[in-house]
């Protein structure tokens, strides 16, 4: 069973601030990045997809619509594969945010909700809904998820049994292809690709 996960390419928002859920633009044409994502993907040797699923986000949809076309294969939308709500913070810049509700997330990083959306549990728990009922339906794979670097994080974290926090410090570039494979007879998964 492989799972390919794809983050979104670039957008049109400036460096340090938060964006999560918030429906931003792409900087660059999703066919342009389909694209060179083809390339990148058929030089790496992953399997072709049998299906993509996506991010309903713009920044998400439109590159999973165009890579849908060019590889011919069915797409569906998901919520639960939605960046984390950051609820007041969203669209803010990291550093215009009070430094003492930072540090009271930091210290709490699993519960907090300073910013009054989800916290990384209940974002984890909405991602592992997901996941969980993917990890039931093999005919779909091998799959694309065309996602976010939160979501792309937590799904590592789960199925290669790593915490969370050593997760958010692995680099992870726009349009980074993560490549999962699970070996069915051992039910054990392993990272084939990491920001490739």
């Amino acid at each position: 069973m492989d799972i390919v996960l794809i983050r979104h390419p670039a957008v049109v928002v400036d460096a340090g601030v938060c964006y999560g859920q918030s429906d931003v633009a792409l900087v660059e044409d999703a066919d342009v990045s389909s694209a060179a994502l083809a390339l990148r993907l058929a030089a790496l040797q992953v399997p072709a997809p049998r299906v993509l699923m996506s991010s309903p986000s713009t920044r998400c949809a439109a590159l999973a619509a165009a890579m849908s076309n060019d590889f011919g294969c069915a797409l569906s939308h998901d919520d639960r594969l939605k960046e984390m709500n950051f609820g007041d913070w969203e669209e803010r810049r990291w550093d215009a945010i009070d430094r003492e509700l930072l540090d009271d997330w930091a210290a709490n990083f699993e519960h907090a909700r300073a910013h009054g959306g989800e916290s990384v549990t209940q974002f984890v728990a909405r991602v592992r809904a997901w996941f969980d009922a993917f990890a039931q339906t093999r005919e779909l794979t091998p799959a694309y998820v065309v996602t976010h670097a939160g979501v792309m994080r937590a799904i590592a974290s789960l199925v290669l049994d790593v915490p969370l926090e050593r997760c958010l410090r692995w680099s992870l570039d726009m349009t980074g292809i993560v490549w999962l494979r699970r070996d069915d007879e051992a039910r054990q998964w392993s990272l084939v690709r990491w920001n490739a």
